[in-house]
């Protein structure tokens, strides 16, 4: 399972980015920030791409990787 390291939310209200800006400016879109919102990893890289420009972060900052045990290959 893939899953962020941080609240996504919190660090671009950090960075100057609040929900009104990032959905008036067409950054992100509701179902996105939904996902964000409800710690549901974003599946595009286009917008993980956008993710880490606006938080000035690389993936790994953004994200990790939790093996999920009731996995099989």
């Amino acid at each position: 399972m893939i899953q962020y390291k941080i609240d996504v939310m919190q660090a671009l209200k950090n960075k100057g980015y609040s929900s009104y800006y990032l959905r008036h400016n067409k950054i992100l879109g509701e179902k996105t920030m939904t996902d964000i919102r409800n710690n549901n990893v974003v599946g595009s890289v286009k917008n993980i791409s956008l993710l880490c420009k606006l938080l000035d972060m690389q993936p790994g900052d953004l994200l990790e990787y939790i093996p999920d045990d009731t996995q099989t290959d």
